[in-house]
């Protein structure tokens, strides 16, 4: 059995180097794919991401961070030691220098930190795009980190020879045995969704108990989706942070676009997003944006009203206000004051979970289900249209993840009438924290084919 058919722990793999030498566009190459955000511009990556990845059968996991420099200060410093710890945790490091400029006064004293991370290092010279520039990677040797091994991150070239050299250096998989076959499906997905600096970082901080990721007043610090393992009122959960969006993705352009781009992957790869509002400002057409992107893909929410230190009575009453005029599509969400600063009410977000989750796989009994609309219907039936009122014949739940409704009907029912039932749904079985669907299956349709 290889290591990619294996169920256990997989190695973890660093990669390292100072701004803009192209260790995101290094790592893309190694996934395959436009995975991680990549600008012409120093700073993009700001976090520790971590991705999947797979080389001649072999799975590891591969860590994207931020530029690394000595003394760096206020955000620098923040992003600085995210790549420390990167370095502290993982089983290798790949140290990413530029070909095109030889090894800097940056470089040299990066050295010293690799070595009290006692994990082996490999040093990869990127922007090697032609043989010359392959020769002149053998400078690199003057680290004293080993054999440099030249690559064009962007082109491709010599990344299988390194890549090679990177599971030799890997540590010799577990066997089979130690791992158990039957493992559980793993940590419920948690998005963290929001504008920029509703405080998406802190709070994801704030339950992991570590900085995990970076924090900074400045909006838009947050770029890729950054996941950790947290626990939670006693459970595991997989938390995404995600880039906060400041406008449609259609609309964005450059490092934006494809942070939005992977803000809406993290949301449709999750199963329970929670909204962040700045509960210190008004409620705007950018957080009814966000909430439609979470509805529309038919995950459970949860809202969190965020800086809640920060709310006078004053704020309370407007906010009171905006909730029931600018939320009243979703007065389904279970909604949490709380503070990522300070800790206030973080404890009630594991049960808003749960019962959010609770609601999305909730599926009602057949006969249970129509035992009820014959009730509803014999009790409101729907108006007389053209001298007709159709008629709700049978009732079938369709799927759950959301819950799905299917009402088979002698002819289309109004607008009004399907928005009616679905109150009436929610108030008879709950759903609270998941979206309904409620759709309708017409007799007159299929007769007039």
């Amino acid at each position: 059995m290889s290591d990619a058919e294996l169920d256990g722990p997989v190695p973890v793999v660093a990669v390292v180097g100072r701004p803009n030498v192209g260790k995101s566009t290094l790592v893309n190459r190694i996934l395959g794919r436009r995975q991680a955000v990549v600008e012409n511009q120093p700073g993009v990556t700001r976090d520790r991401v971590a991705y999947d990845a797979t080389w001649a059968g072999r799975r590891f996991t591969i860590v994207d961070t931020g530029g690394w420099a000595p003394d760096a200060k206020d955000r620098a410093a923040a992003i600085a030691a995210q790549a420390e710890i990167a370095v502290a945790t993982a089983d290798l490091v790949l140290y990413v220098v530029e070909a095109t400029v030889g090894a800097t006064d940056v470089d040299d004293a990066a050295v010293p930190m690799l070595r009290r991370g006692g994990r082996p290092v490999l040093v990869v010279a990127n922007k090697a795009d032609n043989p010359a520039l392959e020769a002149e990677a053998s400078t690199l040797w003057s680290l004293g980190l080993g054999e440099p091994y030249p690559v064009s991150a962007l082109h491709g070239r010599g990344t299988g020879d390194m890549l090679d050299a990177l599971l030799d250096a890997l540590p010799e998989p577990a066997p089979p045995e130690q791992f158990d076959q039957e493992q559980p499906a793993g940590p419920r997905r948690v998005a963290l969704v929001g504008r920029p600096n509703v405080g998406k970082s802190s709070l994801l901080n704030r339950l992991a108990r570590t900085p995990r990721a970076v924090v900074d007043s400045a909006a838009g610090t947050t770029v890729d989706p950054v996941d950790s393992l947290v626990e939670i009122g006693g459970e595991t959960w997989q938390l995404v942070d995600t880039a906060g969006l400041r406008r449609r993705v259609g609309q964005a352009s450059g490092t934006e676009y494809y942070a939005s781009l992977r803000t809406s992957g993290a949301i449709d790869a999750a199963e329970v997003a929670v909204v962040l509002l700045d509960a210190s400002e008004p409620i705007t057409e950018q957080d009814q944006r966000i909430l439609s992107m979470v509805t529309e893909a038919g995950r459970a929410l949860v809202l969190a009203f965020n800086k809640w230190d920060l709310v006078d009575e004053d704020r309370r009453y407007q906010l009171a206000r905006e909730i029931d005029r600018e939320l009243r599509r979703i007065p389904w969400a279970p909604r949490l004051n709380l503070s990522a600063l300070t800790g206030r009410a973080v404890d009630k977000l594991a049960p808003a979970l749960r019962g959010a989750l609770a609601s999305w796989e909730q599926r009602i009994p057949t006969g249970q289900l129509n035992q009820w609309v014959t009730a509803l219907t014999q009790a409101t039936p729907h108006p007389v249209r053209r001298g007709k009122a159709p008629r709700v014949l049978f009732a079938t739940q369709a799927g759950v993840c959301p819950p799905r409704f299917v009402l088979f009907t002698t002819g289309p029912l109004d607008a009004a009438y399907l928005r009616f039932v679905e109150r009436k749904l929610r108030e008879e079985f709950g759903f609270e924290g998941s979206p309904v669907e409620v759709a309708v299956r017409a007799r007159e349709k299929y007769k007039s084919r």
